[in-house]
């Protein structure tokens, strides 16, 4: 079996549900099982600043799937919640991200593995080290835990756990 770490996102309302659905989706390809999961967390948009805020969650999983039917499959749920790509960072309904394939690294254009950003994004680093602090990212040879503690203190502040019964940061 093979491990992969995916990052979820969200900021189109119904923020919460595109996030279930998506796990939902996830859970029903018989290839495909949920080892762990992330709290959800609130963030300010990166990049495109000029959209509402973001849920994002991290989950673990194992697979039969290969790197790239892993892929396919993310992009399949992705068109089954909606997902439109006219803004590069822009506003979307789901966006799943393979953070990491077992400890493979890939620097193919339509999959990059590890994430070539996640070690820049306290979004994708701070529900990655809720789950899985120790695990070792390929080529840059710290855990994510150590990524996290390298950003800047400005960038983590800015990552609120998020409360699904108040709807409110938490």
């Amino acid at each position: 079996m093979n491990q992969s770490f995916l990052s979820l996102g969200t900021n189109i309302e119904p923020r919460y549900e595109h996030l279930t659905n998506a796990l939902k989706i996830l859970e029903q390809n018989e290839y495909i099982s949920i080892r762990g999961k992330s709290s959800i967390y609130e963030t300010a948009p990166v990049g495109y600043t000029d959209q509402e805020d973001f849920l994002n969650m991290v989950v673990e999983i194992s697979t039969s799937l290969s790197s790239f039917d892993l892929l396919s499959y993310c992009q399949y749920i992705e068109n089954e919640l909606g997902r439109v790509r006219n803004i590069r960072f822009g506003p979307r309904t789901i966006d799943l991200d393979i953070l990491t394939f077992n400890h493979e690294n890939s620097t193919v254009d339509s999959l990059q593995i590890p994430h070539p950003r996640m070690h820049e994004r306290a979004f994708v680093l701070i529900p990655f080290a809720e789950i899985a602090p120790q695990m070792m990212v390929p080529t840059l040879e710290k855990s994510v835990e150590q990524l996290l503690k390298e950003l800047h203190e400005s960038d983590v502040k800015g990552v609120r756990k998020w409360v699904q019964d108040k709807g409110k940061k938490g």
